[in-house]
């Protein structure tokens, strides 16, 4: 499948349907998610504050997953030089960055009546404000380079610098002391939750990820636009 996708004829037409089919069940998804989140119960320790982590959680996982697949497109693009790889690339960067922001801006709102404060200096509060960095600064050096090529391949080397930090995301709450508990969800004995909670964090996180994978696409295939009409604006002037 994913061979067959790689063909920009074969991902054009793939994506000309899929894109609106994944967003039109992101959007039943996100709508019923957040209609089960305002319909669960306050929390016995965090009363209706609870109910910020049913977008914030989801946008923090999801800040992760779009900066593994800019990762992952960006090795392709550098080790392949397949141009629909690079394309994939640029197209997530923006995304990842909008979900990153979400979740630090969410994240906020929950620990000011929690934590007593917007931000602290948390482990994981910090390495996710790293993540936004280098989500910008891929997206400020692909506009500062002139040569696409080149930008390209700056770009892909600084996204792949930049996952280093996902390791280290995820795994900051074991390696240091933090405000941010751990694993509640996929644990040894299962989920450390109430099930009422699970259900509305389940579909937030889903339609998260189809919302993403409809945009993506739809971006992807902007950029695969964008560079044939530059290719054929520069033929036309040479």
């Amino acid at each position: 499948m994913i061979t067959a996708l790689a063909n920009p004829q074969r991902f054009l037409a793939f994506s000309r349907w899929a894109a609106p089919v994944l967003g039109a069940v992101a959007a039943v998804l996100l709508a019923a998610g957040l209609w089960r989140a305002f319909a669960v119960p306050p929390d016995y320790q965090q009363g209706e504050t609870v109910r910020i982590l049913f977008v914030h959680v989801p946008a923090a996982e999801m800040s992760l997953i779009a900066y593994i697949c800019l990762a992952g497109a960006s090795f392709f693009g550098l080790v392949f030089r397949h141009a629909l790889a690079d394309a994939a690339a640029r197209a997530a960067a923006p995304l990842g960055a909008g979900f990153t922001a979400l979740a630090l801006i969410t994240g906020a709102f929950w620990g000011k009546p929690m934590w007593g404060a917007w931000w602290v200096w948390d482990p994981r509060l910090t390495s996710e404000l790293i993540l936004l960095l280098f989500y910008l600064g891929y997206m400020g050096l692909q506009a500062a380079i002139e040569d696409e090529a080149k930008a390209d391949r700056a770009c892909a080397i600084l996204a792949l610098v930049g996952a280093i930090n996902v390791p280290i995301i995820h795994y900051s709450v074991v390696w240091w002391n933090s405000l941010h508990q751990g694993e509640s969800i996929f644990t040894k004995n299962g989920p450390l939750i109430a099930g009422v909670y699970l259900w509305p964090w389940g579909l937030m996180t889903l339609g998260y990820m189809l919302l993403f994978g409809s945009l993506w696409l739809v971006r992807s295939r902007a950029e695969i636009w964008r560079r044939r009409a530059r290719t054929l604006a520069l033929r036309a002037a040479g």
